[in-house]
Order: C-alpha cells, then sequence, then structure tokens
C-alpha cells in the first residue's frame, strides 16, 4: 500500500494546468538588476536613488573623509530597522571614518572588522543590493569596491508572543505564532532543540516577495513528501502572497472538495508535534497560521490539549466532538425529514407537541429552518465584524431577542429555535475553523435535500460527501486514514487516546524511516504499574 501510494504521488499532474505556470517570472526589470554591481561608488549609490530613492522613508547617507571625499553610504528604509543599532552602527563608522582608519588599509577589511553587527551578508549583484533594503537590511556601499554589504539590524514595530485567539485551551503553553516569520522559527527550535530539524526557505511572489520557509525533521519526515511539498512551492507563479491562505490553494489537493487538505495552526506546540510525527510545516511571513502537511480527517476534530490532559478525559472529549460534528451536519435535515415526510418515526407524545407547535406556522420546515439558518450566519457574522465592545452584545440581542420574539409571532415554531442553537453550538465544537465551515456548507445542501426527498434524500447526500472523503488524498496519503485503508496500529490515537505510554510508534503515513518514538526494550514504570498491583510499604 505504501509503494502504492508514493507511485501516485509522483504521478501527479503538473499544478501547470490549473493556470500555475512552473516558469519563472519573466520579469525584465529584475533581469536588468541581476547583473554585478559596478566597481564605481557614484553608480551604485545612483542604482539605489534610481531604484528606491522616490520613496520618502528610504534614507540614503554618505560618510567623507578628512579630506571630503565620500568612502561610505549607508541606505536604508525606516520603520524595518532597529533605530538603536543603527545609531551605534553610524557612530562606529564614522568615528572610524573620522580616526583615520580607513586610509591605512582596506576598505572592506576594516568595515567586516569594525562593524558591531553579527550578521554581515556580502553583496555582489544589484538585485542583492534593492533586495537587501527592501527586506529590512542596512546597506553599505563602498568607494573602490564591487561589492556591498548588508547588515541584518531588522526591528521595527511587531506584535509580541500572545496567546492564540482561534485555538484556546486551559491547559497548555499560551504563546502563539506571530506574523514575524523569524519569530515563529524561532518558537519551533525552542521546541525542538535538535539538528534534524531543517529549514528550507524560498521567496515566493514577485511583488510582496514573501519569505516561506518550509520545516521538518530530518530521519521521521518522508522525503519524497517534502521534495513534492517543495515542488509545489516552487511551481506558484504569483505577484503576491499575503497569508497562508494563498499557499494552501495553489498547493492543496482535492480542490473540488469543501473538506480542508491543509491543516493549519497559530499554535508553536501543535506544529511541533506535527514534526514530530513525521509531518512538514510551512511557515510564511506576516502571517501567524502555519500550514501543516499532509494530514487526514481526524486531525480536525482532535486538539492540542487531549495530550496535556489525562487520557481518559481527553477520550471521551474526543467522542464528544465526533458526536458534535456528526450533529451539526445531521441534526437540521434529520428534523427537516422526519417532520415533513416521517411522522411516523417520532413517540407519539413528541409528535402530538411537534404538531401543536406548527399549528400556526405558516412556513413550511425546510423554509423555516433555512431562513432560520442564514439569520444565525447573519448574526454570526455581524458579531465577528463589529467592534469587540459591540459584537457580544450583537449575538445576545440575535440569539435571544429575536428568537424569543419570532416564536411569540408565530413565524417559527420553539422546536425549530431549539435545533437550530443546538446546531450552531455543535458547530462551534469543533478546533478546527476550516472543517467547521465545511459543515456548514454542507449542512444546507442536505437540508435542501431533506426537505425535497426526505431521508432518501437525506442519504443520497452523505453518500457522495463519504465517497468523496474516501477518494481525497493529502500529499499522497489517503483523507480517511487509518480507517480508508485500515491501519490497527493508528488506532491507539483516533476515536479514543491510549496512555502515552501505550503509544510506542508513531502514526504511519506514507514512510517514515524513524518509527519508533518510545524504547521498547525496557518497560514504563506506568505500563508495569497498570499490569501489577505495588504495594507502596514494600
Amino acid at each position: 500500500m505504501v509503494d502504492k501510494l508514493k507511485k501516485w504521488l509522483f504521478k501527479q499532474p503538473s499544478r501547470s494546468k490549473n493556470g500555475r505556470s512552473s516558469e519563472p517570472v519573466n520579469d525584465e526589470k529584475s533581469t536588468e538588476l541581476s547583473k554585478e554591481l559596478s566597481g564605481t561608488f557614484k553608480d551604485n549609490v545612483a542604482l539605489l536613488k534610481q531604484e528606491i530613492g522616490h520613496s520618502t522613508d528610504f534614507i540614503l547617507r554618505c560618510l567623507n573623509d578628512k579630506q571630503g571625499n565620500p568612502v561610505l553610504a549607508v541606505g536604508f528604509l525606516q520603520g524595518l530597522i532597529d533605530q538603536q543599532i543603527l545609531t551605534t552602527l553610524l557612530e562606529e563608522l564614522t568615528a572610524g571614518i573620522r580616526n583615520g582608519d580607513v586610509s591605512d588599509r582596506n576598505v572592506e577589511s576594516w568595515l567586516m572588522d569594525r562593524i558591531p553587527i553579527g550578521g554581515i551578508t556580502c553583496l555582489e549583484t544589484e538585485t542583492a543590493l534593492i533586495h537587501a533594503v527592501l527586506y529590512g537590511q542596512v546597506a553599505l556601499l563602498v568607494e573602490g569596491s564591487s561589492k556591498a554589504f548588508a547588515a541584518s539590524i531588522s526591528g521595527g514595530a511587531k506584535r509580541a508572543v500572545e496567546e492564540p485567539t482561534s485555538q484556546t485551551v486551559i491547559r497548555g503553553p499560551k504563546e502563539g505564532f506571530t506574523e514575524d516569520i523569524s519569530t515563529n522559527i524561532s518558537l519551533l527550535r525552542r521546541r525542538i532543540k535538535s539538528t534534524e530539524l531543517h529549514i528550507d526557505s524560498r521567496i515566493i511572489g514577485s511583488y510582496t516577495q514573501t519569505k516561506v520557509s518550509v520545516a521538518y525533521i530530518r530521519g521521521i519526515a518522508d522525503p519524497e513528501v517534502v521534495k513534492e511539498i517543495s515542488r509545489r512551492l516552487d511551481s506558484i507563479n504569483t505577484d503576491s502572497i499575503l497569508e497562508s491562505g494563498y499557499i494552501e490553494e495553489f498547493i492543496q489537493d482535492g480542490v473540488w472538495t469543501p473538506f480542508p487538505t491543509i491543516y493549519n495552526t497559530e499554535r508553536p506546540d501543535a506544529v511541533a508535534g506535527s514534526l514530530l510525527e513525521g509531518l512538514v510545516a510551512i511557515l510564511v511571513d506576516g502571517t501567524p497560521f502555519v500550514l501543516v502537511a499532509p494530514v487526514n480527517f481526524f486531525r480536525f476534530i482532535a486538539s492540542s490539549e487531549d495530550y496535556y490532559q489525562r487520557y481518559d478525559l481527553a477520550s471521551f472529549l474526543r467522542i464528544v466532538r465526533m458526536a458534535s460534528f456528526l450533529l451539526a451536519l445531521l441534526l437540521p435535515s434529520f428534523y427537516i425529514a422526519t417532520t415533513t415526510f416521517h411522522q411516523e418515526m417520532l413517540p407519539t407524545t413528541l409528535l402530538i407537541t411537534l404538531a401543536a407547535q406548527r399549528e400556526n406556522t405558516p412556513l413550511p420546515a425546510l423554509l423555516e429552518a433555512m431562513i432560520m439558518e442564514l439569520t444565525f450566519e447573519v448574526i454570526r457574522e455581524a458579531g465577528i465584524r463589529m467592534p469587540r465592545a459591540v459584537g457580544p452584545a450583537i449575538s445576545i440581542v440575535g440569539a435571544l431577542v429575536l428568537g424569543q420574539a419570532a416564536v411569540q409571532a408565530g413565524l417559527v415554531s420553539a422546536a425549530m429555535v431549539i435545533v437550530v442553537s443546538f446546531t450552531a453550538i455543535c458547530n462551534f465544537v469543533l478546533p478546527a475553523i476550516n472543517m467547521a465551515g465545511a459543515v456548514r456548507l454542507l449542512r444546507f445542501v442536505l437540508m435542501l435535500l431533506a426537505g425535497l426527498f426526505g431521508l432518501y434524500g437525506v442519504l443520497a447526500g452523505m453518500v457522495p460527501i463519504l465517497v468523496r472523503l474516501v477518494s481525497v488524498n493529502s500529499f499522497g496519503v489517503p483523507y480517511m486514514m487509518p480507517l480508508a485503508p485500515f491501519y490497527k496500529s493508528n488506532m491507539k490515537d483516533l476515536f479514543v487516546r491510549v496512555p502515552w505510554w501505550k503509544m510506542k510508534k508513531r502514526p504511519v503515513m506514507i514512510g517514515g524511516s524513524n518509527p519508533v518514538r518510545q524504547a521498547t526494550e525496557q518497560e514504563s514504570y506506568a505500563e508495569q504499574a497498570g499490569e501489577h498491583s505495588r504495594d507502596p510499604m514494600a
């Protein structure tokens, strides 16, 4: 099975068939700037003025020696560099020039020795010089040299590391990713202190020049999956990447399915745990959401907190989420089908109660449910877009006042309000927002089929959904794995989670040369205690 999946993976068509050419962007301007820097100091300064000098936030300062001849030029963009370090740098350079240290030896050697910055890179082309300034570095031009230097003193306003807002936990780390990719990589390095953690970076977007990094653990991640993800990233030909959602749509499998095939999270601990299971993370500069692939359907049901608390409670909560997923998807459609076509399935007392409620309701159950669901979606969207001080009030007014008024006015039945409200609550239980969005979309389709054909329509709608679930792959990994295909070893962390000392091996994906994550030669104390009772006085 693993060999077949790998063969299928590398027979995937090029992404260029979807309009994503693998050829580089044909940019005449970038071709012109690809030549080497001129040995003339004035030409290099004129290049910076011509390309970036029209912007008011670009600062270019020339430093002269005792005779008044220009020796160094410093160029940078305000707001992208650390002002304190820049002041120290300029003071050091000015003092060295005024003391005559430059006249005795090569300027380049003096610059490399005296500059008080650790990250110094040598620039040899015009493109590298322009990009260094645009990326928040300080460009240093030297008189008489065909090279330039870039000092990495990036700074400016950045959001601090805060608690994630979209995936909160009661027990667990409170750190979340930020919009700075360097900070996000450091958060991963703090959790995985191993030389096998590899970070491969590339630039995507002809205008935004967005830095995209691929993180994986060598020896655990499947090399073929890493190559495939890198190939798809390199095939992206676009002018802008502003968020990781751009990358997700370009490289994902199953384009014509509402179910997500790439997991996104803003929790560093979730990404670190995924890397230790052999997955690959994609970090995009400018967004706190990191992509993780390949994934299966059940990863969107699990929560990070499942691994921080006792296995029995975590298993119970995971079963609750599974049940909530099914209720959020099927509850309104089942209510519409049973009250419209299959009243004989309801107990007599319940049927009489529902019939009494709907006696004065002018709308059929399907139209009633559609109006209520759409009304809730409007209220939900308004609560998100409104300012935080007003958003909760909008939700409370919409949920309580409008619902109660609609029941008293006889527009909808009380049972329908209960069904729609409980469905919405079940939808919020899902920890992955993109999976919850897929459930919301499919719920409307099943409601329409239930109103037209009853339970037969619900069944007719579920069949293509299940067929699509078992046919979708995520970078060669079946979406419904380990159920289809069935892997017994992966069942320890599926519907329930067994104790950590029982999960000695990593989940089976496509491959992986290091499946063991716990020593198997000696039983753990917890395992021994589970099999043999111990006398504390012994």
